[in-house]
């Protein structure tokens, strides 16, 4: 057994692999990009070498530098997780050459599954069937236009390296092909370095289904049973579960035996997946897709319901170790669904988020597994996968792991960022959830795209619109304003109301807060429609604030100039602020006596009237910027401009006093 290894990569799947590491005693080398200098996996690692720049290719990409940690460490075998180096044969040549083991299959069936050409040769040579296509060396637009017009329509183009979408064109017309064509191979080119294409049958209903292969390099190979990968987005899963739902046992049995056909026919020697895809229009007509030599994503579903350490395994074949199990030896027990939390928002097509994790709790519940590569000190950079954290749910049927990994999606909280949270969740509680799944799943039953119900939208900013004004009250600086629960900016003696807006964009919208002693209530302001909330507000430390009411609880808290909510996994941040401040009947502190004061902290942006000018009850005198947003502060009666104190530009606390009015003559 090795006592050092170096992981060849980052994220949720270098600390996975430093979990099994820990727990076998082999100590753990990380290495990182300046990016990642604060990362998690750097700090759970037992050392930790920078490989350089952020981009990946100047790091994580560079097999050289990976192999130059790995000697001044002293490890003695790489981990390369999956994605980056992970199926790259640079990698395991340079292992070679400086006599490090390779954790992973060996590289000849790396270089022959690599591409998508070759791995289907082989494929058909192994009797395995595949869907029909071309997948011929000649690459000419002459030949693939042909070879096009005799599979007919739809087609797919499909890049030969890589994967992930990338380089993959859905084709509904001749006429289509060239175009297609020219935009899929320059896809494959940037992606892969490789612009080789194939040429596939459409498939309308397709499922994705794979087989767990491990092998070790005493010519011993078992199947470690399949996995549903089959709801997707732009062919990139989003959830998975084992064992397949809805599969006939014949089609099962006649994937083990493709997948053991194909793995026996290369010696594979490592933990890698097999993955089809079945026409459900065909009864699952099975069809060979491809080989990932490598640690799959979603192996965790795997491991709970056989209870085998697949990266244990994947070690101690590299270390020379054979497999200490035959085929019946493995065991199913009960069902695992895996959902995959990215970094992402789903409202905006899968918009990307960045920035602080500002806030990140892990939920702890019988049945449920979390891999991650965040905490509450990480910060998401534009560099690499969106991959935050999976969730994994384990139970007795399929019902109670969906149910667990529900409870999980709504109790995990990361807060600061927007992630696909929500549509998982929403994805799970389908109806169409219990059916037979097709990858087509999102668009059939979100065609202009996955959006959240507007009454929660509109609850949210109810949410943050009382507990900024609670937060502003929180932040006077005068000793005994905290003590006032519910003081914010109304008077002792009475209720208080306050005009403010919440959002930006089309989001945008108009509340009027009413404060009583009882709580604050949120209501529309004009003509908007909206169901009135009352809230009821508890401080929390770390800056939070709890609001209850409605039936449901949510938090919430101040954060770059803006107001982040969130309940049930699902999360959103708005600027808040005052749009008008109100006279005798608002807020004592926006109007005292002859003066206009900031109703809260920021920049004096405009000085509406001058020293000597004659203004009416009502009359806009200044506007505050502040979270991104103007607030215009009025004349609290008539009167004559006495005095300007504060410079226009300026940045004034919450009270300043910005005009003081003289009685009108």
């Amino acid at each position: 057994m090795f006592e050092k290894i170096l992981i060849a990569n980052r994220g949720e799947i270098a600390c996975r692999v430093i979990r099994t590491c820990r727990r076998l005693g082999i100590w753990t080398v990380a290495v990182y990009s300046e990016a990642d200098a604060g990362a998690r996996h750097v700090r759970e690692a037992d050392e930790a070498v920078c490989i350089g720049a952020a981009p990946a290719a100047q790091s994580y990409l560079d097999a050289d530098a990976v192999i130059r940690a790995a000697l001044q460490t002293g490890a003695q075998a790489v981990h390369p997780g999956y994605g980056f180096l992970s199926e790259r044969l640079a990698l395991v040549e340079a292992c070679a050459r400086a006599g490090l083991a390779f954790v992973g299959p060996h590289a000849q069936a790396i270089a022959s599954m690599g591409s998508k050409i070759e791995s289907k040769r082989i494929a058909r040579a192994a009797g395995v069937p595949c869907i029909p296509g071309y997948d011929g060396d000649d690459q000419s637009v002459q030949r693939l236009q042909e070879e096009a017009a005799r599979i007919g329509f739809p087609l797919l183009i499909k890049a030969s390296a890589g994967g992930g979408g990338k380089g993959m064109r859905r084709v509904e017309r001749a006429e289509d092909v060239a175009a297609q064509l020219s935009t899929a191979q320059a896809e494959a080119q940037a992606a892969f370095g490789d612009a080789r294409v194939l040429l596939e049958r459409f498939i309308e209903r397709p499922r994705h289904v794979e087989v767990q292969l491990l092998g070790d390099r005493h010519g011993h190979l078992v199947h470690v049973f399949e996995r549903e990968c089959s709801i997707q987005r732009n062919y990139q899963k989003l959830i998975e579960e084992a064992p397949a739902h809805h599969l006939a046992p014949a089609v099962r049995q006649r994937l083990f035996d493709a997948a053991l056909a194909l793995g026996c026919s290369i010696g594979y020697d490592s933990a890698g997946t097999v993955e089809f895809v079945l026409d459900a229009d065909r009864g699952d007509e099975p069809y060979f897709l491809e080989v990932n030599t490598r640690l799959q994503v979603e192996h965790p579903v795997t491991e709970l319901t056989t209870g085998l350490d697949l990266v244990e395994w994947q070690i101690r074949v590299a270390a020379g170790e054979p497999l200490g199990f035959a085929q019946g030896d493995i065991r199913q027990t009960g069902w695992a669904i895996e959902a995959r939390v990215n970094a992402e928002d789903p409202a905006e097509r899968f918009a990307p988020s960045f920035g602080p994790v500002t806030g990140y709790v892990e939920p702890q519940a019988e049945g449920l597994r979390i891999d991650s590569g965040i905490d509450a000190h990480s910060t998401i950079t534009p560099y690499y996968d969106s991959l935050l954290a999976k969730v994994i749910a384990h139970g007795a049927s399929r019902e109670v792991a969906r149910l667990r990994l529900v409870r999980g999606l709504q109790q995990l909280r990361v807060q600061g960022l927007r992630t696909t949270q929500p549509l998982l969740i929403d994805v799970l509680q389908h109806p169409a959830f219990q059916d037979t799944l097709v990858t087509g799943f999102l668009p059939t039953h979100w065609p202009a795209g996955w959006q959240p119900q507007p009454a929660l939208v509109q609850e949210a900013q109810a949410v943050a619109v009382a507990a900024w004004q609670q937060a502003q009250a929180a932040c006077d600086d005068r000793p005994m304003a905290c003590l006032q629960a519910w003081r914010l900016t109304a008077p002792v003696d009475g209720p208080g109301r306050s005009h403010l807006v919440v959002g930006e964009g089309a989001q945008c919208a108009n509340r009027v807060l009413r404060v009583t002693a009882e709580g604050a209530r949120v209501e529309a302001d004009a003509t908007e429609e909206f169901e009135a909330a009352q809230w009821l507000l508890r401080r929390l430390p770390e800056g939070q604030w709890q609001a209850q009411g409605s039936g449901r609880v949510w938090h919430t808290r101040a954060q770059s100039h803006a107001m982040q909510v969130w309940h049930g996994g699902w999360s959103a941040q708005w600027p808040v602020g005052l749009r008008v401040a109100q006279s005798a009947a608002a807020d004592a502190g926006g109007h005292s006596g002859d003066s206009v004061c900031a109703d809260l902290p920021g920049v004096l942006s405009q000085l509406l009237v001058s020293v000597g000018e004659q203004v009416a009850e009502g009359a806009p005198v200044a506007v505050v910027e502040a979270m991104k947003l103007l607030h215009t502060l009025h004349a609290p009666r008539d009167g004559v401009v006495r005095a300007l104190p504060q410079a226009l530009g300026a940045t004034v606390p919450k009270g300043a006093v910005l005009v003081e009015l003289a009685p009108a003559d």
